[in-house]
């Protein structure tokens, strides 16, 4: 179905449940030539995978992708790539109490109404493990971005009411080398230990907490988006959106931006130098892009994270016949799924930006 394939050139095709055998992505529309540099595909899912750490869930799966087609010697042959993610540590048994019950603030009466049948077993098809298919066909993208001298970088910018100061840094290398020393993913070390403390506190209080990531984008020229229905914004926004957990999509000044007048908005062009390609504005309240169409600037947005829904104690809710019922919270969660959700924010925003990278080049003759 159409729902489980996103992008037009670039296109990913997901498949795979929370305790099925396994997960996987068919990637269709990569050039080819590309190297394919599987340590560092296996080093973005090995970011995202469970049991990293106190704060994130303590399912243990190793996430070891195999390459099934489409790379030969390395590099990419322009036919589909499929990826295969096998699920290792599954255990149905702790969702045998939610066969006929609905968890508060999941997915499950959903897709009862939606098909008639649902797998219980973790959410199936609902399950954020889905997303470890995603950072696969990300890292893939990014390899293909860096080419173009495109680069994404997000971190934790919030927990709770835990704010980090903003970064002013054009080095993402060394941001990410902070980043990476910490569990929580946060750029700036003090934050992190407070969010890193605040989240156990949370954790064996058995409730859960939401959070913020922030992200740029360098490097990216200017010119790609649509100038209608497919804004580079409005991509960004939907592959973010389409993200388990998100709540909030906000680019450039976001929200902010309209506590503001115009003459404090506008992002004013300053004159282009001889030696540069592109021209620079004193401000980038508009987050690299206008009309739609990347600017040439950072490319700048948050994304809003809720509360993950399975908490560790009674609550009140319903059965598949509507009646009243309780249920108890088991299984192996993330107190906060921020953390783990930085690779997936950065993979999604490289599928977008191969896309519309390709898509670009159909643009004038």
């Amino acid at each position: 179905m159409a729902g489980n394939s996103f992008g037009q050139l670039f296109r990913i095709t997901t498949f795979g449940e929370s305790h099925g055998v396994a997960i996987g992505v068919i990637i269709d529309g990569c050039p080819a030539q590309l190297d394919i540099d599987m340590d560092f595909i296996q080093s973005e899912l090995d970011k995202r995978k469970p049991g990293q750490s106190k704060i994130t869930t303590q399912r243990k799966e190793s996430d070891t992708v195999q390459v099934l087609s489409g790379v030969f010697e390395g590099k990419s042959t322009g036919t589909p790539i499929a990826l295969l993610i096998p699920n290792e540590d599954q255990r149905s048994k702790d969702y045998g109490h939610n066969v006929d019950v609905y968890r508060p603030s999941h997915a499950d009466y959903v897709y009862d109404a939606k098909y008639g049948i649902r797998d219980h077993r973790g959410g199936g098809r609902s399950s954020a493990r889905e997303t470890a298919a995603r950072v696969a066909a990300g890292a893939i993208a990014k390899l293909f971005l860096k080419q173009q001298g495109i680069e994404i970088f997000a971190h934790v910018t919030s927990v709770g009411t835990i704010e980090a100061p903003n970064l002013e840094s054009n080095d993402l290398s060394a941001l990410l080398d902070i980043r990476e020393e910490n569990i929580v993913r946060c750029a700036d070390p003090a934050t992190a230990h407070e969010m890193i403390e605040f989240i156990d506190s949370v954790r064996k209080d058995g409730d859960t907490v939401g959070g913020k990531i922030g992200c740029v984008i360098k490097g990216c020229p200017a010119g790609l988006g649509e100038p209608v229905f497919d804004k580079l914004h409005a991509d960004l926004g939907k592959a973010m959106l389409s993200i388990n957990a998100v709540h909030g999509f906000e680019y450039g000044s976001g929200f902010a931006g309209s506590e503001l007048r115009g003459s404090q908005h506008n992002d004013i062009p300053q004159p282009k130098a001889a030696d540069s390609k592109v021209f620079k504005t004193t401000t980038n309240y508009a987050g690299g892009i206008l009309g739609g169409i990347s600017n040439g600037m950072d490319i700048t947005f948050k994304v809003a994270f809720k509360p993950v829904a399975t908490i560790m104690h009674n609550q009140q809710t319903i059965n598949a016949a509507g009646d009243a019922a309780e249920i108890k919270g088991k299984g192996r969660h993330d107190p906060c799924v921020v953390p783990r959700a930085v690779v997936i924010v950065e993979a999604m925003a490289a599928l977008v930006l191969a896309d519309q990278f390709l898509r670009n080049k159909a643009s004038v003759i």
